[in-house]
């Protein structure tokens, strides 16, 4: 007789591995050794003789480091036993990291850039050694300034605010290099371009104007044109912004710029909606940026390591960071950063991996393939903001009734108006379920805000899974608020005290920093 098959829940039942797993320097066992080093052969020894000794007294140490003595299996469990205690994006619907674009990282990428041929290579190697690296630098480069419609394209910078940087330093040396350094000393961004765009100019030392949307959540041109002067350097603005909302003016703001004598720069960390749709270019725009651990398939690794991909026009080509790989006939070679450039903004060729993993991705797609990737990430979307809103107590502010790119910015103020329960509660509630969510930047101008973005890696039945989870939070909250206040329930760590988060008295960044601070501690 056959069993009946249950039906599958709609909500996954999820519980986090916990392990109470000690930090590695509490396994130490002095003597214990995961490798047995080769002796060096008398030889060898004889002909480099001691190489300590002939360290400056200031390098070389008194003490041997005290680091942790670890059999193999342990040193394999242990890292495991934490890997099974997080949350990922190879693990969980992951759409819940909303502006940071958390898709899809294929797999066979990854076995790509550990193959020896690349993982053994030295950023200083001889370029005629490094052919096949440098090409393709190279030719990502001119695919990102086809994606773009910008004329040269540099993959030196590091990072997404690592590129936002760059562009702000090639503002100010392009208006120092026209004599108008001093004059022009503004900056002109929006309340929901990304922060850094703000920072950044900051940073550089200009007076930075924040502009504020209109009534229906665009942003707004009248003001833009009353704040511009002969003392902007230039807008700096995402598009679409970090609501989802694109700016259908866009080519306006350019012009506007333009026209007081301002350069343009696009922040296209949004860019994973448009790619083959619309381009920098053909906006207008001077220079721009794509964060391409995000949009073009590359690990996002929650910070780093990032690539940017700094994209220019003719006029601005003169001060891209270097070095810069060129080609000279059928071979590639490394030329340092030209007089007018705004020199290195970190080492070598930038984080080749990544660069690595974005020429595949961008290859295995093609342009039909890109351009599928965004229609799909905006069907996705908008998807998902229908399920989202249907929800009691959820909304999506600004631009009623319309469609959205990549990302909504969405609001719960209704539900804690009610409830009392808060977005922030609601996103630790959800780690119980295996999911997570961002709420927003600083600062909260949407009230209670949390921020999705599904892009092109997800199914219809996992965002409805994601769909079903918040739903049932918000039923929660309005029935058994303390379930979700006290929240996380099924999670490796429950509740914790911000005030802890709070006082750096109460910090340890390190473990020696724990043992100094706490030496009574157990295990200490």
């Amino acid at each position: 007789m056959s069993l009946p098959i249950a039906p599958k829940p709609a909500i996954r039942r999820f519980h986090q591995a916990r392990w109470d797993e000690p930090v590695i320097f509490e396994l130490s066992t002095p003597g214990e050794r995961g490798v047995l080093v080769t002796p060096i052969e008398p030889g060898v020894r004889e002909a480099v003789g001691d190489v300590v000794a002939g360290l400056p007294e200031g390098l070389a140490r008194r003490t041997p480091p005290a680091l942790p003595e670890m059999g193999q299996m342990r040193v394999l469990k242990h890292y495991l036993r934490l890997s099974q205690e997080n949350l990922g994006a190879d693990l969980n619907v992951d759409v819940g990291q909303g502006t940071c674009t958390m898709k899809y990282a294929p797999k066979v990428n990854e076995r790509i850039i550990t193959t020896p041929k690349l993982a053994a290579m030295h950023p200083l190697q001889d370029p005629a050694d490094a052919q096949g690296v440098l090409e393709i630098i190279w030719r990502t480069e001119r695919m990102m300034a086809e994606i773009s419609g910008m004329d040269e394209v540099s993959l030196h910078t590091q990072g997404g605010s690592a590129a936002i940087w760059a562009n702000i330093a090639m503002i100010r040396a392009y208006h120092e290099a026209n004599g108008e350094g001093e004059q022009r000393r503004e900056v002109i961004t929006t309340i929901f371009s990304h922060p850094s765009n703000a920072a950044a100019a900051k940073a550089a030392g200009y007076d930075v104007i924040t502009l504020h949307p209109d009534a229906d959540g665009y942003p707004d041109l009248a003001a833009l044109k009353r704040a511009l002067s002969p003392r902007t350097a230039a807008i700096m603005v995402t598009n679409p912004e970090d609501t989802g909302i694109y700016n259908p003016a866009i080519r306006e703001w350019v012009d506007a710029a333009h026209r007081v004598g301002a350069l343009a720069s696009y922040d296209q960390a949004n860019a994973n909606g448009i790619l083959g749709i619309t381009r920098a270019r053909d906006a207008g725009f001077d220079v721009c940026h794509f964060n391409v651990h995000k949009t073009f398939g590359t690990p996002h690794g929650s910070g780093g390591p990032g690539t940017g991909a700094n994209a220019v026009s003719a006029a601005l080509a003169p001060f891209l960071p270097g070095p810069r790989v060129v080609r000279e006939g059928d071979r590639y070679s490394v030329r340092e950063a030209g007089p007018q450039s705004i020199g290195a903004i970190g080492p070598f060729h930038g984080v080749v991996p990544n660069i690595v993993r974005a020429y595949a991705w961008i290859m295995a797609l093609g342009a039909e393939g890109l351009r599928s990737v965004a229609e799909t990430a905006v069907l996705n979307n908008n998807y998902l903001m229908t399920r989202i809103l249907e929800i009691p107590g959820a909304t999506a502010p600004y631009a009623a009734g319309r469609r959205r790119i990549e990302q909504v910015r969405y609001s719960w103020e209704e539900l804690t108006q009610a409830t009392g329960v808060s977005s922030e509660e609601i996103g630790v509630r959800a780690s119980d379920f295996g999911m997570h969510y961002w709420t927003s930047h600083h600062p909260y101008v949407v009230p209670q805000p949390f921020t999705l973005e599904p892009t092109e890696s997800y199914s219809k039945a996992e965002l409805d899974e994601y769909a079903d989870v918040l739903a049932e939070i918000a039923r929660e909250a309005r029935e058994t608020p303390e379930v979700v206040r006290t929240a996380p329930h099924n999670q490796t760590v429950h509740h914790t005290h911000h005030d802890d988060l709070d006082d750096p008295e109460r910090w340890a960044i390190t473990w020696r920093a724990y043992r100094r601070k706490y030496p009574d501690a157990v295990g200490a």
